[in-house]
């Protein structure tokens, strides 16, 4: 399994994985207990990192090359962080600004929150 030895890795980590839909780079990204909450599409979402995990597995952010994400900021503060993330052309159309919390255990960086808002696009389906 990766291991982040810096919260900007395990960001890294978030964004390559989300982009490719790759299950296992995610969970390396997270720690098992991790939880997501935000709303789109009207709807609140509002679940485990593993069941986002699982959504992003089935369909990638980037579903035509066009997907960007950009760390806007990161703070870290001797074993915990906070990250800001701006997330272009998901799903080809859709943005996003994500705040993360980070905690390193052991020398292992982990997301252990993400919070996001829908920032324009239409999601698939709507």
């Amino acid at each position: 399994m990766k291991k982040s030895s810096t919260a900007e890795a395990a960001i890294q980590l978030y964004i390559q994985g989300v982009a490719k839909g790759d299950a296992a780079t995610l969970e390396a990204a997270f720690h098992a207990d991790a939880r997501v909450f935000g709303a789109f599409g009207g709807q609140r979402v509002d679940v485990p990192a593993a069941d986002m995990i699982a959504m992003i597995a089935q369909q990638p952010a980037d579903v035509d090359g066009s997907f960007d994400a950009t760390i806007q900021s990161l703070e870290v503060h001797s074993d915990v962080a906070v990250a800001t993330v701006a997330e272009e052309n998901f799903w080809g159309t859709v943005s996003f600004i994500d705040v993360f919390s980070l905690a390193c255990f052991d020398g292992d960086w982990k997301i252990v929150n993400k919070a996001f808002t829908h920032t324009g696009g239409t999601p698939p389906g709507a």
